[in-house]
């Protein structure tokens, strides 16, 4: 019995500070306050290493530039600018109603599938490439390719996958300056 009552307190003491963490937390909410990245707190944390990461596959993206499509370096560097600027103008407070409408709007699609499947209308695979199609996130996958390609030292499709990765962001820049334009 007190080997039990031993075992429960030390359960507890351990639990108690985890508890106290969990409760201390601030709710993540983006949307209220824009980021100010010269804040050093946990809040930020993830933030910092997305941008920190996405400097990085830019860097890389540069230096597989210069070494397979060098003459099309000027077309690169003005590419990634260009969706800088746009991406700051999306995030910017101004445009948080064109956001919150997009948001809005992409729900009720995802609602609307979610009922199609739930009545039988639509299988789970087409559910999925419903839901995904306006993702246009076939840059992601075209980076991995060309990560590989360079990783192989395969130097005409390395060319050919930065030739097509460019396309792709010169599609999404559009995409962008679409949705700025609603």
């Amino acid at each position: 019995m007190k080997f039990k009552m031993l075992f429960l307190i030390v359960g507890l003491l351990l639990s108690v500070p985890g508890f106290a963490a969990a409760n201390d937390s601030e709710p993540v909410d983006h949307e209220e306050k824009p980021c100010n990245c010269q804040e050093d707190n946990h809040r930020h944390m993830m933030h910092k290493d997305w941008q920190a990461m996405m400097a990085e596959r830019e860097q890389k993206l540069l230096t597989w530039v210069d070494q397979y499509t060098p003459a099309k370096k000027g077309e690169w560097t003005k590419v990634l600018k260009e969706k800088k600027t746009l991406r700051n103008q999306w995030m910017s407070p101004e445009n948080a109603a064109k956001r919150e409408q997009w948001k809005k709007e992409k729900m009720a699609k995802m609602e609307e599938l979610k009922k199609q499947l739930d009545e039988g209308k639509l299988t789970k695979e087409e559910f999925m490439e419903k839901a995904h199609s306006g993702k246009k996130m076939g840059h992601w996958k075209t980076f991995h390719e060309l990560r590989l390609a360079v990783d192989k030292k395969d130097n005409k499709k390395a060319a050919v996958l930065l030739n097509q990765l460019l396309v792709q962001m010169k599609e999404h820049n559009q995409m962008l300056k679409d949705m700025l334009k609603k």
